[in-house]
């Protein structure tokens, strides 16, 4: 009997494996879920110690919610293909949902959100004209009253620059100084040789010129400017940065008339910029010439000046602008502005730039 019970159920086994289903093949979203599950019990169990150490009931509800990270189901893929896959569909859908989002705003006829730049987050400055009470504009009056450039802005005389750069200048620096030339109403380039900058000033002002500009090149590039205001400073220190001659920008010289230009100072917004663009603007004459239709513009960004040179030009119906230009264009950053006349040993600076590497000044800092 026993024997004929064991072969009964020895039939059995195979029939019973036989009717089983066969079993689902896990999909790795099934995975993802189990583990979000378990997870989500973790931090369950976590929470009830808590609560149960901190003396509540289960029942009991707290002041504040605990929020927890949220865990992106893509970084469990390790498949490089399909988590690439799956990060381009959700890329997809959010940028639907944003745009969707936008065309309902822009149904809706709400405010327009601007983004945040750098010179929005500007950090406030004291010197900041914007900011300035009625005491500091009466001492910024004051200031202008008796500054170096008070005669220039008051038409008492007319501008004569002179132009120069170091003994031996290369053939870029020396066509620097040609278009400043054409640029810069009554004025003129004349060789230094090898004579001292303070020798140099002295000739000058004997000669009546009102300002002086050095140009001082590395490399064979021109690398700095030297602007000095007769016969008393100030004297700034810019570095030239993104010259383009006119041969890069494929101009014609012929194109740049010999009338006085316009001249246009944006964005400076302090004291320190108030002196600068003072300096840059009594360059030029005061009276332009608007036959020629000259604009010379000095634009101020993140204490970086701009120039560029341009020709207006009218349509038929004179109802529309364009604007040519003529060249040459490059960048200023000064990094220095010294009181009287060029003196680099004994000279009084007014203000200098610091090295941000060792300072940790902040980049939202402007001083111009």
């Amino acid at each position: 009997m026993s024997s004929d019970s064991s072969s009964d159920s020895d039939m059995e086994r195979p029939q019973q494996k036989q009717e089983q289903p066969p079993k689902k093949r896990k999909r790795l979203q099934d995975y993802l879920d189990e583990k979000a599950a378990r997870e989500a019990a973790e931090r369950a169990e976590v929470e009830l110690k808590r609560r149960r150490k901190s003396g509540l009931d289960v029942d009991d509800e707290e002041a504040e919610e605990v929020s927890y990270p949220v865990i992106n189901p893509l970084n469990f893929i390790k498949n490089k293909e399909i988590r690439s896959k799956q990060f381009k569909r959700l890329q997809g859908s959010k940028k639907k949902e944003e745009k969707a989002a936008r065309k309902a705003r822009k149904l809706e006829g709400g405010p327009k959100t601007t983004g945040h730049t750098i010179e929005s987050l500007r950090e406030k400055d004291q010197t900041s004209l914007a900011h300035a009470t009625e005491d500091d504009n009466e001492e910024i009056a004051n200031d202008l009253e008796n500054d170096e450039f008070n005669e220039y802005y008051k038409k008492t005389y007319e501008p004569k620059v002179l132009i120069t750069y170091s003994a031996t200048p290369h053939t870029r620096t020396r066509k620097f100084a040609a278009e400043l030339e054409r640029i810069l109403p009554n004025s003129l380039v004349h060789a230094r040789n090898k004579a001292r900058l303070k020798n140099v000033c002295k000739s000058a002002i004997r000669e009546e010129f009102t300002d002086l500009v050095v140009i001082n090149e590395n490399n064979k590039q021109p690398e700095g400017l030297l602007v000095i205001h007769l016969p008393e400073g100030p004297t700034a220190h810019f570095k030239i940065s993104n010259f383009k001659s006119l041969k890069d920008l494929k101009k014609r010289p012929s194109n740049i008339t010999s009338h006085r230009p316009e001249v246009i100072l944006t964005n400076f917004s302090t004291r320190l910029g108030l002196t600068i663009g003072r300096m840059l603007g009594a360059l030029f004459h005061y009276e332009p010439e608007f036959k020629g239709r000259r604009v010379a513009t000095f634009h101020n960004q993140r204490d970086y000046i701009f120039f560029r040179h341009h020709l207006y030009e009218f349509d038929k119906n004179g109802k529309r602008v364009k604007l040519r230009e003529l060249g040459p264009r490059f960048t200023l950053k000064l990094r220095s502005l010294q009181q009287g006349l060029f003196d680099s040993k004994c000279g009084d600076y007014e203000w200098m730039i610091t090295n941000k590497r060792h300072q940790m000044e902040s980049r939202r800092r402007f001083f111009l």
